[in-house]
């Protein structure tokens, strides 16, 4: 084959020379191409097109081993990607404790038992008890939404033109069968019923029993006020001193035997569906370590510029 070397570049792509391009090997063509060129061979000189041709492409290859900072970015990828898989195993947690704290508020109701310190195992157990409220001492928990099957009340659910954010109402109940008092939310009422008739009209003077969900103190939240018991003013759940203003046991239940949503207070105020964002963060974080990964390689390992 009698064909100029130069020609063959030149001419590459048109019609009358495919046919002699094709028929010669990618290692004659980058002999060629580097003889005339000056450059040491590389493999990857030569690429096919979408066509099936063979043609030269001009990607830069460093011949510098890679540089130290250049690990150091490779930490980018790594770290992101165990950030990720740290998620995944957040978000199994998160799944599982909603699984376990659905289990225990649908158990059958337990009796009180006589050694109080066995309650420290049954947080979101119902406990069964009875005896009479002491609405003379309730007191009310500001600034709290309604609790509807086991998650907050989203921003489509109203009543009416009533407030969606309100008050937890916190009776003393006074058992029947032994000389203890205990801690009870009896519900959620809005704002506007603060003060209103409306909300005494559920209450019961005389024994009853009833069945709540057994809940220990929480911490204060991030941005909550701190509670001011002298004023009579609760921001969260802190059971010892919501006992020792009320002179009452450290036991707190959250009623759940009334669910009519047509009476106040609401009862069944207990949070079982908790936030869970781990799927997200968990996407966020695979998805940084690809894109990193891949901007990584192709700049220091293929050593193609990323802006070409």
């Amino acid at each position: 084959m009698n064909v100029p070397t130069r020609r063959i570049f030149t001419k590459v792509g048109k019609p009358y020379n495919i046919i002699i391009v094709r028929s010669l090997s990618k290692e004659t063509l980058s002999q060629w191409w580097c003889k005339l060129t000056n450059q040491k061979p590389n493999h990857k000189t030569f690429r096919s097109d979408i066509y099936g041709r063979e043609h030269y492409e001009s990607n830069y290859k460093s011949s510098e081993k890679i540089s130290f900072p250049a690990y150091c970015l490779l930490s980018v990828p790594i770290c992101t990607f165990l950030l990720g898989t740290w998620q995944v195993r957040r978000l199994q947690w998160k799944t599982d404790l909603v699984k376990r704290l659905k289990r225990r508020t649908s158990h059958e109701p337990f009796e009180l038992p006589e050694n109080l310190e066995d309650l420290e195992t049954k947080e979101y157990y119902p406990i069964r008890v009875r005896g009479t409220f002491l609405y003379d001492k309730e007191f009310m928990a500001a600034n709290r939404s309604l609790i509807k099957d086991g998650k907050p009340s989203d921003a489509n659910f109203s009543f009416g033109s009533r407030s969606k954010r309100g008050y937890h109402i916190i009776t003393p109940f006074k058992l029947a069968d032994r000389d203890l008092t205990i801690l009870v939310n009896r519900g959620w009422i809005p704002k506007t019923l603060k003060n209103s008739p409306q909300r005494y009209q559920s209450e019961i003077e005389d024994e009853q029993e009833i069945v709540g969900i057994l809940r220990m103190s929480e911490r204060r939240p991030s941005f909550v006020p701190k509670n001011r018991p002298h004023h009579n003013m609760w921001y969260y759940r802190d059971v010892y001193e919501m006992a020792e203003k009320a002179d009452t046991s450290p036991i707190y239940l959250e009623m759940s035997t009334n669910n009519d949503l047509n009476q106040y207070p609401i009862s069944g105020q207990t949070r079982v569906e908790l936030r869970n964002d781990h799927l997200n963060y968990l996407l966020t974080w695979y998805c940084l370590s690809g894109a990193t990964a891949y901007m990584w390689y192709w700049k220091f390992i293929k050593g193609i510029p990323l802006a070409h």
